[in-house]
């Protein structure tokens, strides 16, 4: 049995400000997810951190690509350092972001190492790039677009790596029916899309199930776990940036999940954009963490 390293990543470099002068507070979660007592509950390893650099988007303006570009690459980096190292060691890494250009991290990691594979659980699929959009310019909206290979060189081929995923490797769960036009895009390319609505249709576990048994082939060396708690409905998880109706419920999301954490192909877990600054009670928090917890939690 594989040990559980919980490690923060709080970096909000992806994101952009809420307010003019203020900063995402999503480089919260960690700490706020430790109050709730995450890595005893998890009878997980310390990890640590991996201090990110400052939020500082300088003179940056629409049309200048990327924001942040440079310290998201140089976090990439020391970010696929740590999990590239747990990874070799046979851990189970937990990754607490921070904002979901953290994913990077964990897909240069993986790149390094062989092929794997994205299982990504979203409200939206962050696959904006210069081919359908205008408005470049937060990489926690763009990170699997940039880890397939779209976008500027300086985020897309670092190491010379490019891609970090290929767009066959990559599934989607919990996008929203409303998102049409994305999810268009995705279905030419053959990226599979899983909505709410096919969830309750054909029933989570199923889906995840499947969906790890595909992962679980010599062609591919196995896949991590993207978790954006934006993925839940507002109802009960509106401490995020994009707080979309028509998400999945608590039980949903854990039954979702627990399938894929308990694949043997399974490498490792992110969990990002809930944020404590939207969350004066910590009711949401907790939420998340007893999500994250219950995952693990094999019936």
């Amino acid at each position: 049995m594989r040990n559980i390293v919980v490690l923060d990543a709080p970096s909000n470099l992806g994101l952009r400000p809420p307010a003019p002068g203020t900063v995402p507070g999503c480089y919260k979660l960690a700490g706020a997810l430790r109050e709730q007592r995450i890595v005893q509950r998890l009878r997980a390893l310390e990890g640590g951190v991996v201090v990110p650099p400052r939020y500082d988007r300088g003179d940056w303006q629409e049309g200048d690509g990327v924001f942040n570009a440079a310290a998201v690459a140089a976090y990439t980096v020391k970010l696929a350092d740590r999990v590239e190292r747990h990874v070799r060691a046979g851990d189970f890494p937990v990754v607490l972001g921070g904002d979901c250009s953290i994913q990077l991290g964990a897909s240069l990691a993986l790149r390094r190492i062989g092929r794997y594979g994205l299982a990504a659980v979203d409200a939206s699929p962050d696959f904006r790039h210069p081919g359908n959009s205008d408005r470049i310019g937060a990489a926690g909206g763009e990170e699997v677009a940039l880890a397939t290979g779209r976008g500027q060189d300086d985020l897309t081929d670092l190491e010379g790596l490019r891609p970090y995923l290929r767009d066959e490797d990559v599934r989607y769960f919990g996008i929203r029916d409303a998102f049409e036009e994305e999810r268009a895009e995705l279905a030419a390319l053959k990226i599979p899309v899983v909505t709410v609505g096919d969830i309750r249709e054909w029933g989570a576990d199923a889906l995840a199930r499947a969906t790890a048994q595909a992962f679980e082939t010599p062609e591919i060396d196995g896949f991590w776990v993207h978790l954006d708690a934006d993925c839940l409905d507002p109802s009960v998880m509106p401490a995020v940036d994009s707080p979309d109706p028509d998400g999945l419920q608590p039980a949903e999301l854990v039954a979702l999940l627990r399938p894929l954490l308990a694949s043997p192909a399974c490498a490792g877990l992110n969990v990002t954009i809930y944020d404590p600054d939207l969350d004066p009670e910590g009711t949401a928090g907790a939420l998340l963490t007893d999500i994250v917890v219950d995952a693990f939690a094999q019936s």
